[in-house]
């Protein structure tokens, strides 16, 4: 695909230009919010007519659709960049989960569209999906390789991921209070999901430890 667009003038500058719409919506939606972003706005910061934005998306909310697959796209550049994790396996989930709430304290409104219902009427598109399907794939894995292989599993991490992430973007955006607490959170997730045998004492003992 790539050697098609580099050999293709015409797509290669269409490329441009749609990864130019991208950031600057981005921008202005960081500026405004993701509810008040505003087309002709953009339209003024790409040097388009607003009705000449409709080339490149169908609506506003299929703009939020590429933005939402974009968003997804940095999300999994950003997990592979923080990497490699420890090699065992509960010091790699714990490092998963920290770079996730990281992710989130970095951007705000990144965070919202990803994570949370802001945009009314929006719902991601089967393609821009894929993407977080792609996010969901690498964390079921990793919550595999703990033992974590229940549904109900996954959505008790999915929560607590969630929750801290929704803690540290409302409580202390770009900083790092509640991505310090993935060790502890993950430990105190490990013990819930993880089988136990009684003690001759009548205390709970981990059988895996």
């Amino acid at each position: 695909m790539r050697s098609k667009i580099e050999g293709d003038p015409r797509a290669a500058r269409r490329e441009a230009k749609w990864s130019k719409i991208l950031e600057e919506a981005w921008d202005l939606a960081r500026r405004d919010g993701l509810a008040a972003l505003s087309l002709r706005d953009l339209a003024d910061r790409v040097d388009l007519r607003q009705p000449s934005l409709y080339a490149y998306f169908d609506s506003k909310l299929d703009l939020y659709d590429a933005m939402f697959a974009d968003g997804n796209r940095q999300l999994l550049a950003f997990i592979a960049a923080h990497g490699p994790y420890a090699d065992e396996p509960s010091e790699a989930l714990k490092a998963l989960v920290q770079v996730v709430v990281q992710f989130s304290s970095e951007d705000v409104v990144r965070h919202q569209l990803l994570f949370q219902r802001t945009i009314p009427g929006f719902e991601p598109s089967a393609a821009s999906y894929a993407f977080a399907r792609d996010f969901y794939e690498l964390a079921r894995r990793r919550l595999a390789a703990v033992g974590a292989t229940e549904q109900n599993d996954i959505d008790l991490f999915s929560a607590l991921v969630t929750g801290l992430a929704h803690q540290q973007v409302a409580n202390d955006p770009g900083g790092d209070r509640w991505a310090r607490l993935a060790g502890r959170a993950v430990t105190m997730f490990l013990y819930e999901v993880e089988p136990h045998t009684p003690t001759t004492k009548g205390e709970l003992r981990c059988t895996r430890h």
